[in-house]
């Protein structure tokens, strides 16, 4: 599933294409994909213009003049095609899927814009979805009350990370992919980050805080290493598990800098350490570590 930098770099390609520019026709294909669109999906989007496109955990968020917002997620393999008007070729926005084609019978919301340009949502698994839902009652929505700090953001902290984690008893790995703490982190790239802090996913979230609850030098550190995993991230397009092309037509590049992640019995790229990568389940996920020097 896409985690933050691949739909981040997903809003970079659409914000062009989308803000300023009307809905002159919205053609929606289905009755529902994970989720029913909503009563008049369509309708309520023909006509209006998207002020702002942003991004909220794994989230997108159009922001409309009509003072909703629309909300897109990508789900499994939810990708966006762009294609200019009169024009055969289109560009693929969010493509992260193995042996997942663009074909066409999965288009299943098109898009048709101001510019010219026509959008379509391309979605084989149908786990994505979107909904339109008034600006007034965005942050006390089920999808989005509940969620945590942005890891890019200046409210994650030691600090914030010490208080959530005082007195926790699960595993640093479960606790970094608890949407309610850091909301947009998933399992690629929390394997990254513990690598970079040198943290192992077993340790107890609970070493985050010391006994008077303040953070520790290692709440310090994985704050750091969030942060640097996913700028890094960021900059080359997010990571590419079959063919994704960024909006500029490269496809993203973080997996050829992949530290642990996939990586089971490698040895440990970080300098003059002799530990191999490691593979675990955890919570039905795979966990990939080195067992040298994560501690």
């Amino acid at each position: 599933m896409p985690e933050l930098p691949e739909v981040e770099t997903v809003r970079r390609g659409l914000e062009p294409v989308l803000v300023g520019q009307r809905f002159v026709s919205v053609e929606q294909r289905r009755e529902a994909l994970r989720f029913p669109f909503g009563t008049d999906f369509a309708e309520r989007l023909e006509g209006k213009c998207v002020r702002t496109l942003s991004r909220r955990a794994k989230y997108l968020r159009a922001g409309l003049s009509s003072g909703e917002s629309l909300v897109m997620h990508l789900g499994m393999s939810g990708r966006f095609l762009i294609s200019e008007k009169k024009s055969p070729n289109s560009e693929t926005l969010g493509d992260y899927i193995y042996e997942t084609h663009a074909d066409t019978k999965h288009d299943h919301v098109v898009f048709r814009m101001s510019g010219g340009r026509t959008v379509t949502y391309n979605d084989p698994r149908r786990f994505g979805f979107m909904l339109v839902i008034d600006d007034r009652e965005f942050d006390a929505h089920a999808l989005f009350r509940h969620l945590g700090v942005e890891p890019l953001s200046n409210q994650l902290s030691a600090l914030h990370l010490a208080e959530k984690a005082c007195g926790r008893r699960s595993n640093l790995k479960s606790f970094l992919m608890d949407q309610r703490i850091i909301a947009g982190l998933g399992n690629i790239y929390v394997c990254e980050a513990l690598h970079h802090a040198q943290l192992s996913p077993n340790r107890g979230a609970s070493c985050l805080a010391d006994r008077f609850g303040k953070p520790t030098v290692r709440a310090e550190r994985l704050v750091h290493a969030i942060r640097h995993v996913l700028t890094a991230a960021v900059k080359v397009g997010g990571s590419t598990l079959r063919d994704h092309r960024a909006p500029n037509g490269d496809s993203g590049q973080f997996q050829e800098a992949f530290a642990v992640y996939g990586r089971a019995g490698a040895p440990c790229p970080r300098s003059g350490c002799r530990g191999t990568v490691k593979r675990l389940s955890q919570s039905g996920r795979s966990t990939f570590y080195c067992s040298g020097c994560q501690r």
